[in-house]
């Protein structure tokens, strides 16, 4: 556990980072406040996480988790962070390389034979960067389906997809196909099912011990934030979509108490070595993405900061790291509107963030993510 969790002293305001900008812990509450209007009140809300130093320099939440029970949204809710998974999916086979299990650079049919010829050339290290080729399996679902995907789905989908959008290695293109094939290259490797690996191997090493990979009828999210999306002005439950089983994707709940213990491990050797978390955040392919010039494993990567925005029906989250300031923001909210990262990135500006001040409010694209999920 992280000692400052353990404080009965932990704020919910402002604290020497705000202070150290020339605003005092009011001043920075209450332009928080202020951007977190639209979350306030008996709406679906969202819950906010500011690290300055390895600490909370902010840490509450504003609206509610559960509408129909009037449940608040805090520190200690769990969302369903939906693409911020992709990055503990990559740990996850950073995990296993160290333990010289596999290699990055295998190719994916080593572990899922069944994949057509056109996945001959992919390796795990496409997979991870999204430079595969593989098509979107979103796009294949079979006509009249119902109920819900899993990643065992999205194999069989796409063994009877024999083409790739471009020549494995030769172009980018975000793909959830291709993170769902590592969680089942997780769970071919390790023995284990990939919710289990990650309990395993990083949740409960890290003290994450209420995030869950979910499991309709398996587990149970404590905590749980439920989705919700605005019709005729209304605010109804969507909670799940055909896609919301699949796991390696997208499929994680966690709080920002959670992130927190997450973002830790980032800085040093309690889950990754040097080299694996090196990897992580390298500069790999270039992408053509509004504010990616660059993506790693599981990160979009633009000169100091590192992100990664998280939108599934229901749910639109983002983590923003500074790594050499030593600076996190964390925005998770159980609302299909509006899309945090410009939010994120407006509060970070109040607690020092490098770089120009962010373009004010409407955003151009109001509602979705200026990059793919």
């Amino acid at each position: 556990m992280l000692p400052w969790l353990a404080l009965a002293a932990l704020s919910a305001t402002a604290g020497p980072a705000a202070r150290a900008e020339g605003l005092d812990e009011a001043q920075a509450a209450a332009a928080v406040d202020a951007l977190m209007r639209d979350y306030q009140g008996p709406v679906p809300g969202a819950s906010v996480l500011v690290l300055h130093d390895g600490r909370p320099v902010l840490r509450r939440g504003w609206g509610l988790a559960d509408l129909e029970a009037g449940i608040p949204a805090g520190p200690a809710t769990n969302y369903r962070l939906a693409s911020l998974t992709k990055q503990f999916t990559a740990a996850a086979i950073l995990l296993l390389a160290e333990d010289g299990r596999l290699s990055i650079d295998d190719p994916v049919k080593r572990w899922l034979p069944s994949l057509p010829a056109a996945a001959n050339a992919v390796t795990l290290r496409q997979l991870l960067s999204h430079t595969s080729g593989l098509v979107d399996y979103e796009d294949h679902v079979p006509a009249g389906f119902h109920g819900q995907l899993h990643d065992t789905d999205v194999l069989r989908i796409l063994e009877g997809q024999d083409s790739t959008y471009f020549r494995p290695g030769s172009g980018y293109r975000y793909s959830n196909s291709g993170y769902a094939l590592l969680a089942l290259v997780v769970a071919r490797v390790s023995g284990q099912d990939f919710a289990g690996f990650l309990r395993g191997r990083i949740f409960a090493p890290l003290g994450m011990d209420r995030s869950v990979a979910h499991q309709e009828g398996v587990d149970r999210v404590a905590d749980r934030a439920y989705g919700y999306s605005q019709v005729d002005g209304r605010w109804i439950r969507t909670d799940q979509s055909p896609t919301s089983a699949v796991l390696g994707d997208g499929g994680i709940y966690a709080s920002i108490d959670d992130l927190a213990r997450w973002d830790a491990a980032l800085y040093d050797e309690r889950l990754l070595k040097a080299e694996s978390r090196a990897l992580m955040f390298a500069p790999a392919p270039a992408t053509a993405e509004p504010d990616v010039p660059h993506y790693g494993f599981g990160w979009r990567l633009n000169g100091d900061r590192a992100w990664h925005s998280g939108e599934s029906i229901g749910f639109r989250n983002v983590i923003v790291r500074w790594p050499a300031h030593r600076l996190t923001v964390v925005v998770l909210s159980n609302r299909d509107d509006p899309e945090p990262y410009r939010l994120a990135l407006r509060i970070a500006a109040l607690f020092g963030a490098p770089g120009p001040a962010p373009a004010p409010f409407p955003d151009p694209t109001p509602g979705r993510n200026p990059t793919p999920p």
